[in-house]
Formats: C-alpha cells, structure tokens, sequence
C-alpha cells in the first residue's frame, strides 16, 4: 500500500475541533502537572474538559459535510467514545455500594402437617 499525501480538502475536517482537543491535552497536562490535587479533582477537571469537547464535537457534526471530500470524520463514533470514557470516570468516581448477599436461600414453607410434630420414636 502506498502513501501518497491526501487533498488539502481530505486533510482539513475540523480545525476547531482540533484546536479543542490540542487544548483539552495541555490542559490536562497542566492539571495532572499539580500532584498536590487530589485524584478526585483531577478526573471531574477530566469530565468537565469532555463536556466541554462533546460540545465542539456536536457544533462540528451539525455542520454541513463536504461533498467533495474523499473521508469524512466519524462524529457520532467519537460521541460514543467520549461518552464511554466519560461513563468509565464517573463509575470510578461513584462507585456503587456493593448489595449484601444472602447465600442462604428461604424456602418460605413454614406450615407443617400436624403428624409430622409428633415425637419420633427410634426403634
């Protein structure tokens, strides 16, 4: 397979959603430079920087495709990513308490035949 170089028109799908993106990562950097922030403040500093890139994403796929162009960027794939890293932050950040569990089952048969009161006798 060769390489050739793609048409300026297949290389430029959303400058602004790189530029998003560009800025999310040096923010990030810049937040997880800080090791006296707690974990917790870092990841909902995280949640907060993909809120604000799912914004972009949607203002960016509400935007006319260009019919010209050979490749079109995926935006509803990169929602859905978004949205799995963003469900896998906050399940960490508020993990759900573990149910207790009863091995036990109950049979729930509490009435029993008069005769079987009865004293059994050994032979």
């Amino acid at each position: 397979m060769s390489k050739r170089p793609l048409p300026s028109a297949d290389r430029h799908h959303a400058p602004g959603l790189t530029q998003a993106l560009l800025l999310g990562l040096c923010l990030a950097g810049h937040v997880s430079a800080d090791d006296a922030t707690p974990e917790h403040t870092r990841l909902a500093a995280a949640l907060r920087q993909l809120d604000s890139i799912e914004r972009l994403v949607a203002q960016q796929a509400a935007q006319q495709l260009d019919e010209h162009a050979r490749y079109h960027f995926d935006y509803a794939r990169l929602s859905a990513d978004l949205d799995r890293v963003r469900a896998g932050i906050r399940d960490y950040l508020t993990p759900t308490r573990a149910q207790p569990r009863d091995p036990a089952v109950l049979l729930g048969d509490y009435r029993q035949p008069v005769t079987s009161l009865a004293p059994q006798v050994a032979p």
